[in-house]
């Protein structure tokens, strides 16, 4: 029959990641949000930036699933 030793542990240290390697990302996405957003919820009626329907048409369901009024 084997005995089994228990093998002495290594601390493991947590991944530091600095803040400035971080913050272009969180602008970068943060900003993407923010376009999508306008997309979704405003792009129609007065504060439209493209003529017609087409992306109305194009997140209609999203606007529904998010909560904006489009009827």
């Amino acid at each position: 029959m084997a005995q089994h030793v228990a093998q002495p542990t290594t601390a493991t240290t947590p991944l530091k990641l600095p803040l400035k390697d971080i913050a272009p990302w969180a602008v970068f996405f943060g900003v993407l949000m923010l376009i999508l957003l306008y997309f979704v919820g405003a792009e129609q009626g007065a504060l439209s930036v493209f003529s017609g329907e087409e992306v109305h048409e194009w997140v209609h369901d999203a606007r529904h699933l998010l909560g904006f009024p489009c009827h």
